[in-house]
């Protein structure tokens, strides 16, 4: 059989993957984030008829939920939810939780309430079947670059929240956040908490710096804490109160933060003996 130069170069090419993958850090990272966003796309074409059945409904967030559970195995990521008590139970609630990476789908699947969507930039609902999915879950697209239009889907939010008692999911950094501390908070979803008159559920995943870094290129196995803190009522509060209110739940976040990610940081080897 005559070996073409392109065949044996292909040959080659798949022979010296694995040494790469095994010697190269940043090869590995490329292969592991191209993974989990193929993947995505394929538990997304997965989720696509299951959740058709229903049509756009929030209950299909159940359904991508659950096929998203298993990822984190995948990689060898331990995740610990704490304060889960803290849910207010049966009534609308705005989540509000940092953003630092594609990686924060998984803490939110692991610890999504019943009935809670996010609120997404619309440029996800044009990511092919990824977007379709999302759509058919439910969440709520919001158009950034465009202020009255956002204004429009808060209002139509805070109107579902408690007409169908719809929790909802924002990250208030409004973009992923690479520097392991939290950028300053929009305050769009505390808007939205004072206007329907719902409580505050902060939520925070503690920093992933020690096993992930996008600018290192380094992805390994690793633990993540997801912690649950109390709710923060708004009752009674008007648009005037909104600054206070956003401030004080970023310092009570930020604490959180620092203080989990201390906690799970690797401790320094003790010296050797001299």
């Amino acid at each position: 059989m005559e070996v073409t130069v392109g065949t044996a170069a292909l040959a080659l090419a798949l022979l010296l993957l694995p040494v790469l993958y095994e010697r190269s850090g940043s090869f590995r990272f490329f292969c592991k984030m191209g993974f989990y966003n193929g993947w995505i796309l394929l538990l997304a074409l997965v989720a696509i008829p299951l959740c058709a059945l229903r049509g756009r409904d929030v209950e299909n967030m159940k359904i991508i939920r659950g096929l998203m559970q298993h990822v984190k195995h995948l990689y060898g990521i331990r995740m610990a939810v704490r304060g889960a008590q803290h849910f207010p139970p049966r009534q609308p609630y705005v989540v509000v939780s940092n953003h630092q990476s594609s990686l924060d789908l998984l803490g939110m699947m692991e610890v999504l309430p019943d009935r809670c969507v996010p609120i997404a930039k619309r440029e996800l609902l044009y990511m092919g079947a990824v977007g379709v999915a999302c759509w058919l879950g439910g969440i709520i697209f919001i158009d950034r670059k465009r202020t009255h239009d956002a204004i429009s889907v808060m209002a139509e939010a805070a109107h579902t929240m408690l007409s169908q008692d719809v929790r909802v999911w924002v990250f208030p950094e409004g973009t992923r956040n690479h520097s392991g501390s939290m950028l300053p908070f929009k305050r769009g979803a505390f808007h939205l908490a004072v206007q329907a008159q719902v409580p505050v559920v902060p939520i925070v995943i503690s920093s992933y710096q020690h096993f992930y870094s996008k600018r290192e290129r380094r992805f390994t196995a690793g633990q993540c804490v997801i912690q649950v803190l109390p709710p923060l009522p708004t009752r009674g509060l008007g648009p005037a109160d909104v600054p206070a209110l956003t401030e004080r739940v970023r310092a009570a976040m930020l604490e959180a933060f620092e203080a989990l990610s201390a906690e799970l940081r690797p401790t320094a080897p003790p010296p050797a003996p001299q």
